[in-house]
């Protein structure tokens, strides 16, 4: 159900001032002035940001549907509308994007020297696209965000990426847009089911057979599921973190990996929900395979970038899991654990392009004794990596604790094999900083290392107060998706079938 706003149009505003800001600055930006662009995409974030504020402050707990609704024609002929509303499932990832906009454009300050307005423009565009996804109530205009993500994505990995970055571009590419195919398939046969209507809201109450609903949510499945990226089409992610510049990563597993869990939120259980129950134990196999297989991957791995890629896989198995465990404590964990993770993996990526800035090399091998010369830095890579593990009174305990309890009310063994994670969590995280951070001084290149500056420190303060509030004080973000995912179970609960 939609509520009629009586507010100025607030989602509006978020989705596309970054992107009015982002094209300013391809257009006006100059390489011989990079000062100046770097301050004027500063402001454009900052006041992007500012713009997600009042839908914190004004947005209602205790409200059922959507709030903050926008919706006029923009297709007239074929009934598609600019429609936008948020809910508790989608509030805080709004504000987070934006924020991390911020992040990346002062991560980005001295480490960018040429092209820096492509780079600052794609960042801020893109950044208004995913807000987009998070918005929309109409199939298309959902459709079209969550595509248009892409393009900015590729260009940041394909122009500013590493040695191999054409061929991380294009496998990034290839594999999420291939997998949307059949998404937009299952979106005009959705349109004409409904009666020549692309209102998401309205999809929600089809009475589809069992037969239409498995197909809808497969097709649906074939492109949140890369996006994830759940087991096994996951294989694009650690070849796009590893050659993606520090900002491209942190875009990419703080924001980028919770489109596709959003859209099991909003596509997958409401639309498809006897089939969501019928396939649910594919989905929980899949979620423990990426917990738990994909944990041991990152156990091995000899570059700091690609253990925190396969980390960020692992993490976001917990998210799938606590959807389909179909538990209100469960669900909430997994829209608690999407959120912080925004905040550990973005600060995570962080942390590894500060040294890589320094010593141009991301092999665990390459470091050891960090912390002798850039003590204020180890503090800071310690909490992060703390965090990322679940250590309690941080954020990623939380989503992650959430979710075993649930899991173990719907099933104590799925539960017992989820929270296997913590173990595997703590062993790779803690094995990279005991041999990058602790012991003496292994080479003369980290002899030269020096500490991070105010920019730096600014940036990890940010995150760092963000990963502790949340993990002390979980109720702001509890509270308000508490009533969403109350009426999301209660419709999934209830048999569409015809």
């Amino acid at each position: 159900m939609m509520q009629s706003s009586t507010y100025p149009p607030f989602l509006s505003l978020a989705i596309w001032l970054p992107i009015l800001f982002g094209m300013l600055v391809l257009a006006i930006g100059r390489d011989d002035k990079p000062g100046l662009t770097r301050w004027f995409s500063l402001a454009g974030a900052v006041v992007s940001f500012l713009a997600t504020i009042p839908l914190i402050v004004h947005f209602d707990n205790a409200a059922h549907g959507m709030q903050f609704v926008e919706s006029t024609p923009w297709i007239g002929r074929f009934n598609i509308m600019y429609a936008l509303g948020i809910d508790g499932l989608s509030l805080w990832f709004v504000p987070l994007t934006a924020l991390i906009s911020i992040i990346v454009v002062i991560s980005a300050w001295q480490v960018i020297e040429t092209r820096v307005a492509q780079y600052m423009g794609s960042f801020l565009i893109l950044s208004g696209l995913m807000i987009g996804v998070f918005c929309a109530l109409d199939g298309l205009l959902f459709y079209f965000f969550f595509e248009a993500t892409l393009i900015p994505m590729f260009i940041i990995i394909g122009v500013f990426g590493g040695a191999n970055r054409v061929y991380a571009a294009f496998k990034f590419f290839l594999y999420t847009f291939f997998g949307s195919l059949l998404t937009l398939i299952a979106i005009i046969y959705l349109y004409n089911k409904a009666g020549g209507s692309f209102d998401i809201l309205a999809w929600h109450k089809l009475p589809l057979t069992m037969k239409e609903q498995v197909l809808i949510f497969l097709a649906f499945l074939m492109a949140f599921a890369v996006k994830v990226p759940m087991w096994p089409v996951h294989t694009w992610l650690p070849d796009a973190h590893v050659e993606a510049p520090t900002g491209g990563s942190v875009v990419l597993a703080a924001i980028m990996l919770k489109l596709g869990a959003y859209g099991f939120l909003r596509f997958s259980l409401p639309i498809a929900p006897d089939a969501s129950h019928y396939l649910a134990g594919f989905i929980i196999t899949l979620s423990l395979i990426a917990v738990i297989y994909i944990g041991l991957v990152a156990l091995v791995q000899k570059d700091m970038k690609k253990l925190v890629a396969y980390s960020s896989i692992a993490h976001m198995g917990f998210v799938t899991l606590g959807f389909f465990v179909f538990n209100p404590m469960a669900m909430q964990g997994g829209i608690v654990q999407m959120i912080s993770h925004g905040f550990i993996s973005g600060a995570m990526f962080l942390c590894i392009g500060v040294l890589y800035d320094r010593m141009h090399s991301r092999q665990i091998a390459d470091y050891g004794g960090v912390v002798n010369r850039m003590p204020k830095f180890a503090a800071y890579f310690v909490l992060f990596s703390m965090a990322n593990c679940g250590l309690p009174a941080t954020s990623g305990f939380v989503g992650e604790f959430m979710v075993i309890l649930g899991a173990v009310q719907f099933n104590f063994w799925i539960g017992l094999l989820a929270a296997t994670a913590l173990i595997f969590g703590a062993a790779y995280s803690l094995w990279m900083v005991k041999r990058v951070v602790f012991g003496a001084i292994a080479n003369k290149h980290v002899e030269e290392l020096t500490d991070i500056n105010k920019r730096e420190f600014f940036m990890f303060a940010v995150l760092a107060i963000a990963v502790i509030a949340m993990g002390l004080y979980p109720a702001p973000f509890t509270d308000t998706m508490q009533t969403s995912v109350a009426d999301l179970l209660k419709h999934v609960a209830i048999s569409k079938l015809p």
